[in-house]
């Protein structure tokens, strides 16, 4: 077998492991996908009839309030998984299994492909659950077979992006407390973009922010397709933004976990 057969033999067994950890302590996965969860039902239910009233007409298509803010609470549930991964990965690195593994003939790759692929996949997870959910709230997209195609793909690299930032974060943590806190300003960033609200009712200096921050495109991306509503040249920027943050937060946990691990 060749080198990177071996690689993927061995990833996918780190795999494994972190997925059966996830199911067998599943507290962590609860509270990241209760999070988005509670956050639907409170600006649906208690703030949606004042914050509806603000914004209907152009940016809901006419809609109700919840066909808006679903999809920034899909995405704030991609963000949320970012909590398990720093967490997770900061765990193995301080509790000695790293170690371990360092002693036995398994690619060193392999320990954090594995993590990263297995948060990935238990996010989708989490972000099906968040839709089902809105769906029975009365969430109603219009998105054709190919924009959920597209919808999946634009969600599932955002989370690969913020999966590889988590990780670094994990890796440079002291303990599991640090690890948890790190990504925190990622999970409420959303809320400083449009997820909640269109940056055209924010005051002058958070419009600009918002405007101009990494999620407000991927929102309004996630939200022109599965609503319909105009997507202009969100998209290509979307795109780059979490192709950099990809590059970005690869190339950080990489270096981090070859500094942590040297002999």
């Amino acid at each position: 077998m060749s080198s990177l057969s071996y690689a993927a033999g061995d990833s996918l067994t780190m795999l494994r492991r972190n997925l059966k950890h996830a199911l067998r302590y599943p507290s962590m996965t609860v509270t990241v996908v209760a999070m988005p969860l509670v956050m639907l039902l409170l600006f649906n239910y208690v703030f949606g009839g004042a914050l509806g009233s603000g914004i209907s007409g152009a940016p809901t298509g006419g809609g109700s309030y919840i066909d808006y803010v679903a999809p920034g609470i899909i995405l704030m549930a991609a963000t949320s998984g970012a909590l398990s991964t720093a967490i997770s990965v900061c765990s193995d690195m301080t509790e000695g299994i790293v170690n371990r593994f360092r002693t036995m003939s398994i690619s060193r790759a392999s320990f954090l492909t594995g993590h990263v692929v297995g948060s990935v996949i238990q996010t989708l997870i989490s972000i099906a659950l968040v839709l089902g959910v809105a769906l029975l709230m009365g969430f109603r997209p219009t998105a054709t077979p190919v924009e959920w195609l597209a919808t999946i793909g634009v969600l599932t690299l955002l989370i690969l992006a913020l999966t590889w930032l988590a990780a670094a974060m994990g890796l440079i943590a002291k303990n599991v407390e640090t690890a948890g806190n790190l990504p925190m300003p990622l999970t409420f960033l959303p809320f400083l973009g449009s997820a909640i609200v269109p940056p055209e009712s924010m005051p002058a200096g958070l419009r600009w922010f918002a405007e101009y921050q990494p999620f407000t495109p991927v929102i309004e991306t996630l939200r022109g397709l599965l609503m319909g509503t105009e997507i202009g040249n969100n998209w290509l920027i979307a795109l780059a933004w979490c192709l950099g943050l990809t590059l970005t937060g690869y190339l950080w946990a990489r270096t981090a976990f070859t500094r942590n691990t040297k002999c």
